[in-house]
């Protein structure tokens, strides 16, 4: 009798090395490709996570007052071992996420490019000074660091998203513990060691994995700052509200229902190849897919039937293989929920334009694999409009104006990222002005904005002030004090002063 195979348990990363924790408990990971488990993670608890924040304010005081070039040079270290480990780093996403490689490497590079804006943290933390604001009386501002941070991400990119946060963070003289989805954990281990080996001091970053219950431990630890979150709006708006109580300062994203309003002058075959990418790359599974699109006047025949015979020809299979277009889904479960919605859209009335249900990958029949689906016709009230479903399915929703398709999108309760398509530079500059959404694209189907601006979005997908990287990334993660300061000599008047100081 054969013995079983012994999986590998990821474990966590507390003060430079990895632990294996006090719990006991654990999970499985996945590779969605071929529905079988590839290896298990541990599973924090608040003792675990008591130890990782010990060690994060052990490291913090030496990191804080370290000097902004000896932070910047390891930022500068840690880019170019992420650069020669691109590859490796997009690997362990395709093997637990799904998405091809080229796909992964490309969400990589997204998060290295915000590394490259944090080696500039000696300009981005300079702060102002006035002089002779008073009579001999100078004032200025300094950035200091909020304390220990965390990071709560996503499953979907098990890379970029903590690298929104984290290297932005440690930059500004913060320490950081990252809880990453326990569907992907491979890669946070990974980058941890990259930063050790870039000379980053043991406790200035941790990675703690598991469930609810070490999420919950980081939202009430008192030795914890401040918290970044990524996920889902239920979860953000919880998470906003249980930290603002515990007095932390915190960064919420949640959901979306991302639109592209497409007007009849719109290059439609420009257009269509465009949302093909948008909706169904990475199987739908980014915060910032397109997911409806609102097709007006005379556009939307033409688009939709351009954009059924796009979704066709996809090629769906392993995520490591050549030419694939698309991969599976996270889990079995996930790929089960976004068939139901493809049920439930036939059951309200939709025209079923393309159908993704049954579609099996020969040889790979385990495989979390799901087809593209399309939809035409669909009303406000459905719920395959109202949700957000997370998966390789496009709404198409008809509108007779521009006016109407702005007031559609407005009145939605998402509001992270919107497009247009259009040749007309007044119709395009009337969508940017109106729109009440976060991010918007002009042609640009998915506008995630480069590093040196921020990213995040309005409404119910965000809670709290500050988006995440970018000039806000460095507004979150330091705190500002303001000097006022005076050097008295024989000229300085003399004697207290009993009412409020003005100065003149």
């Amino acid at each position: 009798m054969n013995k079983p195979v012994e999986l590998q348990t990821v474990p966590h990363w507390i003060a430079g090395k990895a632990a294996a924790g006090s719990s006991g408990r654990s999970g499985p990971v996945y590779n969605p490709a071929t529905g079988q488990v590839s290896k298990r993670v541990a599973y924090a608890n608040a003792a675990d996570l008591d130890v990782a924040v010990q060690a994060a304010r052990a490291a913090l005081p030496e990191w804080r007052d370290a000097s902004i070039l000896r932070r910047a040079r390891v930022m500068q270290k840690f880019l170019q071992l992420l650069q020669a480990n691109q590859k490796q780093l997009a690997a362990l996403v395709t093997e637990e996420h799904g998405k091809t490689l080229p796909d992964a490497m490309g969400s990589v590079m997204r998060g290295m490019e915000v590394v490259e804006f944090a080696c500039g943290i000696p300009h981005l933390l300079k702060g102002e000074h006035s002089e002779n604001v008073g009579t001999a009386v100078d004032c200025h501002t300094v950035r200091q660091a909020v304390g220990v941070c965390a990071g709560i991400t996503p499953f979907n990119f098990p890379a970029m998203v903590p690298m929104w946060m984290f290297p932005m963070a440690i930059a500004c003289g913060n320490t950081f513990i990252l809880k990453v989805s326990e569907k992907v954990p491979s890669c946070a281990m990974r980058m941890a060691e990259l930063l050790t080996e870039a000379g980053l001091p043991d406790g200035v970053f941790n990675v703690v994995h598991g469930d609810k219950e070490v999420v919950d431990a980081i939202l009430d630890h008192p030795g914890i700052n401040a918290v970044s979150f990524v996920g889902s709006t239920p979860i953000a708006k919880h998470i906003y509200e249980t930290c603002a109580k515990n007095g932390k300062r915190v960064q919420a994203l949640g959901g979306a229902k991302n639109h592209a309003v497409v007007l009849p002058d719109a290059d439609l075959e420009f257009t269509a190849d465009a949302l093909i990418g948008a909706a169904y790359g990475s199987a739908g599974e980014r915060c910032m897919a397109i997911s409806a699109v609102v097709a007006v006047g005379d556009a939307a025949d033409p688009l939709v039937a351009l954009i059924g015979k796009k979704a066709r020809a996809i090629r769906i299979g392993p995520g490591d293989a050549d030419g694939m277009d698309m991969g599976p889904l996270v889990t079995r479960e996930h790929r089960d929920k976004v068939a139901g919605y493809v049920d439930t859209g036939v059951k309200e009335g939709a025209k079923l334009v393309v159908d993704g249900r049954g579609f099996k990958v020969p040889g790979r029949e385990e495989g979390f694999f799901l087809g593209t689906s399309l939809f035409d016709h669909v009303k406000p009230d459905m719920k395959i409009y109202r949700d957000e479903i997370f998966g390789p399915v496009l709404v198409v929703l008809r509108v007779a104006t521009l006016e109407e398709a702005i007031a559609l999108v407005n009145a939605n309760p998402y509001a992270n990222g919107t497009a247009i398509f259009t040749e007309s530079g007044g119709a395009a500059r009337r969508f940017e002005n109106e729109i009440q959404v976060g991010m918007v694209g002009i042609n640009v189907p998915i506008p995630v904005p480069v590093a040196f601006y921020s990213f995040g979005g309005w409404k119910n997908s965000l809670f709290g002030d500050l988006h995440v990287h970018g000039a806000e990334g460095i507004k979150f993660y330091t705190r500002t004090k303001v000097v006022t300061t005076r050097w008295p000599h024989q000229d300085t008047p003399r004697g207290g002063g009993f009412v409020m100081p003005t100065l003149g």
